[in-house]
């Protein structure tokens, strides 16, 4: 019988160490995936439609002349990043600051082309946007002609103009 070196036992021990945490990690980052919320803009939804029934977040300026108020405290508005829009549905109380033409983000799931939010944030003040709705509107390309009518309404805040 050969006798096991030392050298071979630490590598075995580092080994098994290593594996174990690699497993570890794996399962932290597969509970963290079904509980990680995703920001989407109306063009996100639009272009490729996410998973029924998965959690999302969507940014985006709440439509003028979209907001209709239903029987039973339901809320029906329009989203867009003023390239696509997408239709929300919201059952409850919207905040104070809630208006058309501001930015939002509302989350909730996405199915047969209706947004169902169960939470829906609005701006906090008249000199902010949210980041996510300024990025959104950058990609989309409409951020420049937007950008001066909102520096002027004072939509945009410092660290989104950047």
């Amino acid at each position: 019988m050969v006798p096991v070196k030392r050298k071979h036992k630490r590598l075995t021990f580092v080994g098994l160490a290593l594996l174990l945490i690699a497993a570890a990690a794996g399962l932290v980052l597969s509970a963290f995936e079904e509980s990680i919320v995703f920001f989407h803009s109306p063009t996100d939804i639009v272009e490729k439609t996410p998973v029924p029934d998965r959690r999302l977040r969507l940014g985006g300026l709440v439509e003028e002349g979209s907001v209709e108020r239903q029987p039973d405290a339901v809320v029906v508005f329009r989203v867009t990043d003023m390239a696509n829009t997408v239709n929300v549905s919201y059952r409850g109380i919207l905040p104070d600051l809630f208006r058309e033409g501001q930015g939002v983000v509302a989350e909730g799931t996405y199915a047969g082309g209706l947004f169902t939010a169960d939470e829906v944030l609005a701006k906090h003040d008249e000199t902010y946007m949210p980041p996510e709705v300024a990025d959104a509107l950058k990609k989309s390309g409409k951020w420049n002609e937007m950008s001066e009518e909102m520096k002027r309404q004072g939509m945009i805040n410092k660290g989104a103009q950047q």
